[in-house]
């Protein structure tokens, strides 16, 4: 009989299994009656030991932001290319992990903020960009730019807006991008910009700090975007938006 977990291919194939034999005679039990069992377990190398460590360090961030199956493979999936490859040597594997995760979540479509990765990884924000720019380096590969409209919706659930607010927000944003109101300014920045300023507009009012705690940026750099659109505001609501606070009755910054 044979016990133990199901064989991943990303691994070498070390075999963590334990073999129990069957006991035969008083041979077969312990003095208080328990049998004795026959292990043959060999011992896991050290590369398969790390990479089984990271894979559950990509597990539970994963499961700690209810990120899907297909994230956590692809995560798998890139940290065993990096550490196959030792390209990242003198980087903790913690970081590479947390970084991995990142690039999953891009290259899946579901991207998620470094803030969030920080959150759930306790890996510094800089250290997890440092080693993004260096795993799409090493492994020649590419993420999808991200736009407002990748975070939007989960930003608007988050602050429990209704739908009306949310697509005049995603308006403001896109409107805010055509309009070159916002250059070198980041998508998740101008998406935290626009709901401030949908909000303002209704009876569904948050503020800056509320926004930022979700979007994963701080109050003055939803500010300083916000004060880059605010002078086009006129130009950048839905026509069918339903004010609530009149667009020259919105705050200034």
């Amino acid at each position: 009989m044979k016990f133990g977990c199901f064989q991943n291919p990303l691994l070498s194939g070390s075999d963590l299994s334990t073999v129990i034999g069957r006991p035969t005679g008083s041979s077969g039990f312990d003095d208080s009656g328990q049998p004795r069992y026959q292990t043959n377990r060999r011992t896991m190398n050290s590369s398969d030991r790390a990479l089984l460590t990271a894979f559950r360090e990509i597990s539970n961030m994963a499961d700690r932001i209810n990120l899907p199956r297909t994230i956590v493979d692809r995560s798998n999936t890139l940290f065993k290319q990096v550490h196959d490859g030792k390209t990242l040597k003198g980087r903790s594997n913690d970081a590479i992990a947390s970084a991995c995760l990142y690039i999953a979540c891009r290259q899946e479509g579901v991207p998620r903020t470094f803030k969030e990765i920080c959150a759930v990884s306790k890996i510094p924000k800089k250290e997890i960009g440092r080693c993004f720019k260096l795993i799409l380096k090493a492994l020649e590969t590419s993420v999808d730019i991200i736009t407002t409209g990748d975070f939007m919706s989960r930003f608007c659930s988050n602050l429990s807006l209704p739908t009306a607010v949310q697509r005049a927000a995603t308006h403001i944003a896109k409107k805010a991008v055509e309009f070159d109101l916002v250059p070198g300014r980041s998508p998740i920045s101008v998406a935290a910009a626009a709901i401030y300023m949908a909000t303002q507009a209704s009876e569904e009012k948050r503020t800056q700090k509320e926004i930022g705690d979700v979007a994963g940026v701080a109050d003055v750099t939803i500010k300083q975007s916000y004060k880059l659109i605010y002078p086009r505001a006129h130009d950048l609501f839905p026509e069918n938006f339903k004010l609530a606070t009149l667009i020259d009755k919105l705050p200034q910054q």
